[in-house]
């Protein structure tokens, strides 16, 4: 069965700041995105039809703490709204299939996190395994250089070639970053992205509505995500057989040479995981945004990483795209959405 062709028109997110005077609920952060979107696309609260968010209760430091951020959209009228305890990418998801199963024409998921409430290392810690390694309370930048230096040592990448990943963002010399000290061996402070709190929103329409609303619309091509196990002794860190899987079934068997990649990479070497596990080529214009890199906003990077994919193509810079979110510790889950302003680039899946 063909799937009806489904577009994102519109991404807005508030700055990826350390630190923000806002309460935990992320109300001031989402009505300045809602209102630029609506703005933009020239439509009204009441056309949206389905509304999904992201979060967390372990950041706002309270049980559903999604009912709060609510306050963003307003009480009435009643809205047709949903949620997942997860990166907000995962509720772009939940829009698409909505609009899939015809039951709606336009739909805006949203994420937001104030990171900087709490200590988000150890916080983290809480999504691993409750029985084996969560007693240890690892810190997330600890487990992030377990899994560096398993790389290093098995000649899968060196430290230059992180530094280098980050050297794209901060425009600084590889030989400079690599002389800076070690934060967690082999970990130094640009290769890990720095929390910070922030709100996203995008729009996602049928085809029909996304012609009516907008000149480029950046339709969905494929779109797929997957997970890997939970037990870290159980895989290989180095690699990532849920990108690999999910990137499979969301180019199914087009071309890989997009014209741009927005990858979600909480540390450098996590960046060279996902590009090696999707196979992108040498050509592809990786994290013009400046990634998770530049602001590692929970629950809402990852949907940044989907926005700023189909903001290339909303502006005409890109004729495709290819977007990645990832979600659990160390690469655990993972989705891949590639997009293209060509609504006939590809089969939906």
């Amino acid at each position: 069965m063909t799937l009806p062709r489904i577009a994102i028109i519109g991404f807005a997110h508030s700055p990826n700041i350390v630190g923000t005077h806002g309460t935990t609920n992320g109300v001031e952060m989402l009505i300045p995105c809602f209102q630029k979107l609506y703005a933009d696309i020239g439509i009204s609260r009441t056309d949206i039809e389905f509304w999904c968010s992201g979060s967390s209760d372990y950041l706002a430091g309270r049980a559903f703490s999604f009912i709060s951020a609510i306050d963003s959209i307003g009480a009435m009228p009643p809205i047709n709204e949903s949620h997942v305890e997860m990166d907000a990418a995962w509720a772009l998801y939940e829009a698409w299939v909505k609009i899939a199963t015809g039951e709606v024409d336009l739909a805006l998921a949203y994420g937001f996190g104030k990171s900087t409430a709490g200590n988000m290392d150890q916080t983290l810690a809480l999504q691993t395994d409750p029985y084996t390694v969560g007693p240890l309370w690892p810190d997330a930048r600890s487990l992030g250089a377990l899994q560096a230096r398993a790389g290093i040592d098995s000649g899968a990448w060196t430290e230059a070639d992180m530094a280098a990943v980050a050297a794209r963002t901060t425009g600084a010399s590889v030989d400079d970053l690599l002389s800076a000290d070690l934060v967690a061996d082999p970990l130094r402070a640009h290769d890990i992205a720095p929390y910070t709190d922030a709100a996203a929103a995008v729009i996602i329409a049928s085809e029909r509505r996304a012609r009516e609303l907008v000149a480029n619309p950046a339709f969905i091509t494929g779109w797929d995500h997957r997970i890997d196990t939970p037990n870290f002794g159980a895989r290989d860190l180095t690699v990532s057989p849920s990108t690999s899987l999910a990137a499979d079934t969301a180019f199914r068997h087009r071309t890989r040479a997009v014209d741009v990649a927005e990858i979600h990479a909480p540390f450098t070497h996590q960046e060279l995981i996902v590009r090696n596990a999707i196979g992108l080529p040498d050509s592809v214009r990786i994290n013009p945004s400046g990634g998770a890199l530049t602001g590692n906003s929970l629950f809402s990077a990852g949907l940044q990483r989907v926005g700023y994919a189909a903001h290339e193509i909303l502006t005409g810079q890109a004729e495709t795209a290819l977007a990645h979110a990832t979600s659990g510790p160390l690469l655990q889950q993972n989705m891949v959405v590639t997009l293209s302003a060509d609504e006939n680039a590809g089969d939906e899946n």
